[in-house]
Parts: structure tokens; sequence; C-alpha cells
């Protein structure tokens, strides 16, 4: 029954837009800072990266998703159910997370109105998180953005006419630089979940910000 529940909102969400909210999943990095490829490690015997790819997954808005990898491509490819995503392949990805955002972005441009940014080792994104933020959208402000407790973070919703702006972007900023120059709709989503990422193994094994099975 929650699974007809969830392809009955997505039907709507998709009747009331004529254009589509991309997802956007940015999972390219190296983990250097974990000490292994962060995506596939394992938190309740699931590969990390799959969590925040089943949250966008399960949000309503998202009419379909993206996901970017770099290092390691193929064996996370061959290890990570995707969830119905798409994968793209950042030939670039150690210039930092702008490359991976660049990649994302340009294959979602002609597909989508909007995209809906989440990091892939963010394993307690909700996806009521999501459906919020992209549920914000007021086609004044270029980008919507998750707040939690009052700290600005994500989902991150980049409007189209942002999208040509990405491509300017150098380094391993990502979007900062963008959203300081824009018109930003901030949202608060406490008790959605959670955006903490997970930088270090002893943070995975404490629990990775309460990550749902």
């Amino acid at each position: 029954m929650r699974e007809r529940e969830r392809i009955i909102r997505r039907v709507n969400a998709r009747a009331t837009s004529a254009e589509p909210v991309g997802g956007l999943v940015l999972a390219a990095g190296a983990g250097l800072r974990f000490g292994s490829q962060k995506q596939l490690a394992l938190l309740d015997g699931r590969p990390l990266l799959e969590y925040a790819l089943a949250a966008m997954a399960r949000a309503a808005s998202v009419d379909h998703t993206v996901v970017v990898l770099g290092s390691r491509a193929s064996e996370i490819l061959a290890a990570v159910e995707l969830h119905g995503a798409r994968a793209v392949i950042c030939a670039n990805w150690e210039e930092g997370q702008s490359a991976s955002l660049r990649s994302g972005v340009a294959a979602l441009t002609g597909s989508a109105g909007a995209a809906v940014v989440i990091l892939g080792d963010q394993p307690a994104i909700d996806p009521r998180a999501i459906d919020r933020v992209t549920g914000a959208r007021d086609r004044r402000a270029a980008a919507v953005r998750a707040t939690y407790a009052g700290r600005p973070g994500h989902p991150v919703l980049l409007e189209r006419s942002l999208f040509s702006a990405v491509g300017n972007l150098r380094g391993d900023e990502g979007a900062r630089s963008l959203l300081s120059g824009a018109a930003v709709t901030l949202v608060a989503c406490d008790g959605l979940g959670s955006d903490e990422d997970v930088d270090t193994a002893e943070q995975l094994r404490l629990g990775a910000g309460g990550a749902e099975p």
C-alpha cells in the first residue's frame, strides 16, 4: 500500500508541474578523509551511497535522478543498487565538488526545470525533506535550501536559471559561491531526518546521523 501511495503522489506531482524536478546525487570523490572508498563502506549491511539514492527514489516530487560517480566508478556500479538513478561518470572528479556538480547539472539540462541536490555521504537524508524543499519553489527565488535548527544544508534545489552559472564553478566549494549571489528560499526541515555527512570511519561506526535501513 505504501508503494502504491508513493506512485500516486509521484504522478500527482508530475501533473502539477510542466517542468520535472531532477534529482542529483553527488558521489564522485575518493573519500580521502575516510581512508577508503566511502561510497562502498557498509552501514547496517548496505553500501553508504545506497541510502541517498533510496531517499531520492522515495521522494514523490523527483521525476528522475542522476548520480555522479568518479573515483572507482566501475566498482561502485557493481556493488551499489542505484534505485533507478542514471549514473554519470565525471572524468575530472579530482578537481573537486564543482566538477561533479557541473557534470550532474549538464546531464539534467534539457530534461528538468530544476535540480535538487544531495550528497552521497548523507545517509539520513529524508525523502520528506526533499519533497518539502521542492514544494517550496515559488518561481521567484533561484534556489531553495533546507535548514536544520537554522543552519543551511541539503537538499538544495537549483532552478534552471542557475544551470548556466554552474558551468562556471571551479574547485571544491560546490554551489556555495553560486548561492551567495542568488535569491534563496530557506525551508526548515527540522524533524525530517538529517543532512549530516560521513567524513570518517568513526562517524560511520557511531551511527551516521540516524540513517534508516
